[in-house]
């Protein structure tokens, strides 16, 4: 009788014990979350509302990935759905995207540095077309930095490289990436280390390896000018958590952002551009540039704090989505 009583004792405090471990996971997702919307403020609202998702937070099945690289697709969609003039950002700086991706020209004395190529389906008429558009040559691409390994990024560069010679720069584990993808790709050309300087003519870039949205993520600082002004702008190279959810590869996720909020915070970054639309403002700051008048702010400086403070937002909605992992 006394064992039986024990028994059940012991049952009801390891029921107890689970409901509190729970209670208590619950409630570090919950302060990860309260922590990201704190630092989003009203800067990076595009990026908490996305990276700290309840579908990015908690996938509906186990193991699920979450936002990411687009799922395959059957043909191009009709250029109504992705169509989006060029503009330029700064004195040397163009965004040469589509509506929900990014391509940015940097323009130096000697030719043109292009950070990512969006899908092949669109890199015609946006980076090629668009850059003509904008008074630029294509054929002054001499290298082309592509971010990551997924084909909104990298699927235009087989073209560029082909048709302008433009060298093609990733790091060597997403290099590796492409080549066990079925999608369009370059040939294998120049591999990226960390903290790589590229200089061409007047402009130097420095790339960092932020290893976490794909094995290989490269996260770059670029220098512009507004107006002649000085400005250093940020760009996080990958965002969203759609890789095979572990512990380790959210810690190496959070290691590289809380690595890049360093960076860039001594680096004094004070402006702040993505390869997704959504997660920087593009889809409002470019229309709010064209009616910018003389002596107003342009919407991408939003100063040092505020670039590391989206870091931030990355990383904390990283810890929310680890914590929320069943143990």
């Amino acid at each position: 009788m006394r064992a039986i009583a024990f028994t059940m004792i012991s049952a009801a405090a390891l029921a107890v014990g689970v409901h509190a471990l729970g209670q208590s996971a619950s409630e570090t997702v919950d302060a990860h979350i309260a922590a990201a919307k704190a630092a989003a403020g009203q800067d990076h609202l595009g990026l908490f509302n996305a990276a700290c998702a309840p579908t990015s937070i908690r996938p509906a099945q186990r193991g699920q990935r979450a936002g990411g690289a687009p799922a395959p697709r059957a043909g191009p969609p009709d250029r109504a759905q992705w169509h989006v003039e060029p503009a330029k950002v700064f004195d040397n700086l163009y965004f040469v995207g589509q509506s929900e991706y990014s391509a940015w020209a940097v323009t130096t004395s000697a030719g043109i540095i292009l950070i990512d190529t969006i899908y092949d389906y669109s890199v015609e008429d946006e980076v090629v077309g668009g850059l003509t558009k904008l008074g630029l040559d294509p054929k002054q691409i001499k290298y082309v930095i592509v971010s990551h390994g997924h084909a909104d990024h990298s699927g235009g560069a087989k073209l560029l490289q082909e048709r302008f010679g433009a060298r093609i720069m990733l790091s060597a584990a997403d290099w590796e990436l492409l080549d066990r993808s079925t999608g369009t790709r370059p040939t294998r050309d120049m591999v990226v280390t960390d903290g790589q300087k590229l200089t061409l003519g007047d402009t130097t870039l420095t790339l960092y390896l932020t290893p976490g949205h794909t094995p290989g993520t490269i996260s770059t600082l670029i220098p512009v000018k507004d107006n002649g002004r000085a400005h250093l702008v940020a760009e996080w190279g990958g965002t969203m958590f759609n890789f095979a959810r572990s512990r380790d590869a959210f810690d190496t996720y959070i290691a590289s952002a809380e690595r890049f909020q360093g960076i860039v915070a001594r680096a004094g970054a004070d402006a702040l551009i993505s390869n997704h639309t959504i997660y920087d403002g593009t889809k409002t700051k470019i229309p709010a540039l064209a009616q910018r008048k003389p002596g107003e702010p342009n919407p991408y400086v939003i100063g040092a704090d505020a670039v590391r403070r989206y870091l931030i937002v990355a990383s904390e909605c990283a810890h929310a989505a680890q914590a929320a992992m069943t143990p």
